[in-house]
């Protein structure tokens, strides 16, 4: 260290260049008159001139009491002047001069005694007028209590930023005593806060001389780490008389309270939001996984950094979980895991589709058992064996970053079906009770549609089981008709059960086709579906008219529910080459001839079955050998964006190709016609006649 460098910076020392004076004394205008011990003025000064009004040419020479002083004063002013000269004591004070103009003034006096080399005394006076240094003092008393006592912390900084002066009000803010404060720069005093941000704003305030008002700031004190402040904060910089840069004044405004205010209402708003987007995102299929996965991504990154949907298996089973009891262990089923970001925390969670059993100080377990929310908003290290599946489970959630842990139980309609289980990584704010009562509500919502699907799933299944139990043989092959056929569930939960056909052969080797559609859906579609088929096949045996059988089966639906159904019943003989045709609300048939385009049959189209009193019509077409019956119902045709007439014109189209086995055609019909998403069951059947041996 140099011998300079042990001086502060900015301290006056002998042989540096003198530094820029302040402007206080200017302000004050201060003024000084020597006199000589016969009380005769030898020096004037610029600021006497100023403060009495007489020019140095005048004053200088002249008896001072003369000059200055009234005659009521005079004698006073001599005792004064001789006290001093004589005592060599000071003396102070207020007292009426008289100005060049007439006028009097009080002035604020300072006189003292001065002695030459040549032992001579002098009286030196200074002065200024008393009411500019009793503004002055007024001034710097309110500047002083009003910093002192203004609830605005405020602080001065010198060009170096090192605080020079900070108030109690600063004090309070900053959580950190003045001696903190005072000489100490801004990354020293406040180096719990961005201080990067705060500096360059500094320096360009410093630089530039334009203020920055109201900037925004958050951030935490040392002494309260875990709560977030915020601040509004202005900077200006200082200046005196002559231009010169003194440094910076700051002020800085308490804003916590309205920033926790503004953050709740945003918080506020975004979880109304989420919950909007909920209803309208999570329950939109019929499909359990894919509700799971709704849930799971309306939540990721609103509410967590990960969120992970895991039902108990006897649920999805279709079982009640009865099993459940305080300590003991539940059996869960993964269905959804989503992620804010790429993080290890998500091998901590089990994979879609695995079961796993877990012990009752699984928190998971715990959630589901007492049907409650679980809340850990600080994870420590003992909490992790609690939250993962295992061992290296707990160590990836540990390395990850878990700090904080929600699990909410899925109850819907009193029984609970899982839990959805929330974690935080790299959000810093723990989950709270507030977040606790957003996820139930999302659980709650998500619940019942996951239930609706599980049911509707159920159902579907057991439609489908009832149906294929029903419809479980395959039908003859006729002897002088080559058939195919396709039945195709429809893809919606529980949209399955009604549609039917069969072919059934009659006596005198004729052969009976029928293709049907009960109205409706789910399993008591499918028990009239039975009941119709199998009422069917045992008119057929009796060798009835097509429109007889259709009249004993309007009858048999009246009774059942539901009670209505279209159907198409037809009888091929082989002997005269015809098809007695009758219908009952049914879309008409297709006839393909190796030599005519297709077309539909033109028949009385009748009343659905269930009706009751409408009588049926019978109708008869020739089929010669090759030609095709192509009996199907409204599933392989209708649409929901298409008119029925433009779909009816593409299946004469696909028929009009080339043909081939007709299980093959059967195949293309399908994968032309069909839509994955379609909500209709189709049930199809092609006829071909061929050569009839006597």
């Amino acid at each position: 260290m140099g011998a300079t460098d042990a001086f502060p910076e900015g301290a006056a020392r002998v042989g540096a260049a003198p530094g820029q004076p302040g402007g206080l004394l200017d302000l004050l205008g201060v003024a000084a008159v020597m006199l000589d011990a016969d009380g005769r003025i030898t020096l004037w000064s610029p600021q006497a001139e100023a403060l009495f009004g007489w020019s140095a040419q005048e004053a200088l020479g002249r008896p001072a009491a003369q000059l200055l002083v009234g005659p009521d004063h005079f004698d006073l002013v001599l005792n004064l002047f001789t006290e001093v000269m004589a005592g060599g004591e000071s003396w102070a004070g207020v007292f009426p001069v008289q100005h060049k103009d007439g006028s009097t003034r009080l002035v604020e006096f300072r006189n003292m005694r001065l002695l030459d080399e040549r032992g001579e005394s002098y009286a030196l006076g200074i002065a200024t007028d008393q009411a500019v240094l009793r503004r002055v003092e007024r001034d710097l008393a309110l500047s002083v209590r009003l910093v002192a006592q203004s609830p605005i912390g405020l602080a001065v900084l010198d060009t170096s930023l090192r605080f020079v002066m900070v108030n109690p009000a600063l004090e309070r803010i900053n959580e950190l005593p003045a001696d903190q404060h005072i000489g100490h720069d801004v990354r020293e005093a406040l180096s719990f806060l961005n201080t990067d941000t705060i500096v360059a704003g500094m320096r360009e305030v410093l630089d530039t001389g334009r203020p920055m008002l109201d900037q925004f700031t958050v951030g935490r004190t040392a002494s309260d780490p875990h709560s977030e402040k915020a601040w509004s904060v202005s900077y200006y910089r200082l200046e005196d008389a002559h231009g010169r840069v003194l440094g910076l004044a700051t002020s800085v405004v308490d804003v916590t309270e309205q920033h926790r205010a503004a953050t709740e209402a945003a918080r506020a708003r975004r979880r109304l939001a989420v919950i909007a987007d909920a209803s309208a995102t999570v329950g939109t299929t019929l499909d359990v996984d894919q509700t799971a996965h709704e849930l799971a991504d309306v939540i990721v990154p609103e509410l967590a950094d990960m969120a992970a949907v895991d039902v108990l298996d006897a649920v999805l089973d279709g079982r009640r979980p009865t099993s459940l009891s305080r300590g003991g262990p539940a059996r869960f089923r993964a269905l959804a895991v989503s992620m804010a970001y790429n993080t290890e925390a998500v091998r901590a969670a089990d994979p879609t589709g695995q079961i796993a059993s877990y012990e009752a100080d699984r928190l998971i377990t715990r959630c589901v058992t007492e049907a409650r929310p679980v809340l850990v908003a600080q994870v420590g290290e003992e909490d992790l064996p609690h939250i993962a599946a295992d061992p290296q489970g707990a160590a990836v959630l540990n390395k990850a970053g878990l700090h904080s842990y929600l699990a909410v139980p899925l109850i819907a309609r009193g029984e609970v079906l899982g839990a959805l289980s929330l974690y935080r990584v790299r959000n810093q704010e723990p989950f709270d009770e507030d977040d606790a009562v957003l996820a139930v509500e999302l659980a709650a919502r998500a619940a019942v549609c996951i239930d609706n699907a599980r049911s509707y799933q159920s159902e579907r299944r057991t439609a489908l089981t009832l149906q294929r139990h029903l419809m479980n043989h395959r039908p003859p092959q006729p002897t002088a008709m080559e058939i195919a056929y396709r039945y195709q569930p429809a893809q919606a939960a529980s949209e399955v059960g009604g549609d039917w056909f069969d072919a059934i052969p009659v006596a005198g080797d004729k052969t009976a086709l029928v293709v049907g559609d009960v109205m409706g859906s789910g399993i008591n579609a499918a028990a009239t579906m039975g009941q119709l088929r199998t009422t069917a096949r045992a008119l057929a045996d009796l060798d009835l008219d097509p429109d007889e059988v259709l009249r004993h089966l309007d009858h048999i639906a009246g009774g059942l529910d539901p009670a209505f159904a279209t159907c198409l019943y037809a009888v091929y003989d082989p002997h005269s080459s015809v098809c007695r045709v009758a219908v009952a609300g049914h879309l008409p048939p297709v006839v393909v001839r190796p030599d005519r385009p297709p077309e539909l049959l033109d028949l009385p189209t009748g009343a659905p079955l269930g009706v009751g009193g409408v009588p049926f019509e019978q109708t008869t077409v020739p089929l010669r050998e090759g030609d095709q019956l192509v009996l199907y119902t409204d599933g392989l045709i209708e649409t929901r964006d298409q008119p029925i007439d433009a779909r009816l014109d593409t299946l004469l189209e696909l028929l009009s190709e080339p043909q081939q086995d007709l299980d093959g055609l059967c195949d293309r019909l399908l994968a032309s016609l069909r839509d994955e998403h379609d909500h209709d069951d189709v049930a199809l059947l092609i006829a071909r006649v061929q050569a009839h041996k006597e």
